[in-house]
């Protein structure tokens, strides 16, 4: 009995220290779990802390972002709020747009019924057409809009009445085109002419100037006139001269001295235009029969290519004189093709103040010839020249011999 009560005693000595284990296991589980628990809560709070933070933060990034945005945008429209006011001036050689009565003082018998062209009046109607087409699409690069240029210089045309007639045409008529024209002594009848706006250009005066050449004889030849316009564009000041110089006829070298002294009467108008207005700007345009880089240009004019430097503003002298086609020519573009050769003679060249006119008034943009799909002979011998009223003698009812020229100034809209 005793020995058993001694077993109990030792058996529950042995049991206290292990429920006393158990129970002190428990209450560290148990704090360690709850400073777990506390870490856990702290972190989400320093979670739920800095994510605030951060959001707040990024909304203020955000609204500063959408701040520059706006300003920036605002900037950009202030920027394309810019308008510009756009001039087209254009020219273009008519192919012998005579009428079809003949002319007892000039050779124009070709071009009547019974002449080598038989030229009657339905071809002489369907020409008119044709080349009102063209000059209702001039008004900008490629023809996508029915605007007829502000300015047009033509030549080969027999007299004023063959350029009222286009000019009245259904296509032209609500351009309301005046012209100033003069008959030259031309042996074949044909004159230069220039065709404006009233809206854009209101003429102030104009004078035509004879250019006197002679034959190894000392013959006169005639040959047609320089006409000199100079009105205002917009209330700008501009002088014009439109030229159709003599002919390769007999040949290049042959025939290039008769083009020196063209070019020399032309260098003479613009230094007399000068002596009244030093600082005038001038626009010279034609079928001038010699190309940008032939020695009536470069050696008598001294006309120099557009390049980054005649863009730039500043004080310069005005009196340099600016080939822009000269470009375009070295690109291969020419307004009229002989033996599977371009040429560029229709040609625009200007005073240096149209690249850099310090005031708000008009300068140069571009220059482009219009060769437009329509006006391009798509079959035969010829193809892919212009499209012209005869070719080897044969009547093909087309445009042109020579593609219009079109240079295109602008300004902007305070």
């Amino acid at each position: 009995m005793r020995k058993q009560s001694h077993e109990n005693m030792i058996l529950l000595k042995k049991k206290v220290p292990n429920k006393v284990v158990d129970l002190q296991y428990a209450v560290t589980v148990y704090c360690f779990k709850a400073f777990l628990f506390t870490v856990y809560c702290f972190k989400a709070f320093l979670f739920v802390v800095l994510l605030n933070l951060w959001t707040h933060h990024s909304k203020a990034q955000t609204k500063e972002l959408h701040i520059e945005k706006l300003q920036l945008t605002n900037t950009a429209a202030v920027k394309t709020q810019k308008k510009f006011k756009l001039k087209t001036i254009a020219f273009y050689n008519l192919e012998n747009l005579f009428d079809t009565i003949d002319q007892p003082d000039t050779f124009d018998q070709d071009r009547t019924p019974k002449g080598k062209d038989r030229w009657t009046q339905k071809k002489f109607n369907h020409k008119i057409s044709q080349l009102a087409w063209v000059i209702k699409r001039l008004g900008n690069p490629m023809g996508t809009t029915q605007k007829g240029p502000d300015i047009l210089g033509v030549c080969e045309i027999e007299n004023q009445s063959v350029l009222e007639i286009l000019l009245r045409h259904e296509l032209l008529r609500k351009e309301n085109y005046q012209i100033i024209h003069k008959d030259a002594p031309d042996k074949r009848g044909i004159d230069v002419a220039l065709v404006y706006k009233p809206t854009s250009f209101i003429v102030d005066s104009f004078n035509s100037h004879s250019l006197y050449l002679y034959d190894r004889l000392q013959r006169r030849k005639f040959t047609r006139d320089q006409l000199v316009v100079m009105g205002y564009l917009d209330g700008e000041p501009l002088w014009i001269i439109v030229n159709h110089w003599p002919s390769r006829s007999g040949g290049t070298q042959r025939s290039s001295p008769f083009r020196i002294k063209a070019a020399l009467l032309n260098l003479r108008i613009i230094d007399s235009i000068r002596g009244i207005s030093p600082q005038a700007k001038i626009i010279s345009m034609g079928d001038f029969n010699d190309g940008p880089t032939d020695p009536s240009f470069k050696k008598i004019l001294q006309t120099i290519p557009l390049s980054k430097g005649n863009k730039t503003a500043g004080d310069s002298s005005y009196h340099k004189l600016i080939n822009p086609m000269e470009s375009l020519f070295k690109k291969g573009i020419g307004s009229l093709a002989y033996r599977d050769q371009w040429s560029l003679f229709d040609q625009f060249y200007l005073s240096e103040n149209w690249f850099k006119d310090p005031e708000n008034n008009y300068t140069f943009k571009k220059v482009a010839v219009f060769n437009h799909p329509r006006l391009i002979t798509k079959t035969g011998r010829y193809k892919g020249y212009p499209f012209r009223s005869y070719s080897a003698g044969q009547y093909q009812g087309g445009f042109s011999d020579h593609f219009p020229v079109q240079l295109f100034i602008a300004k902007e809209i305070q």
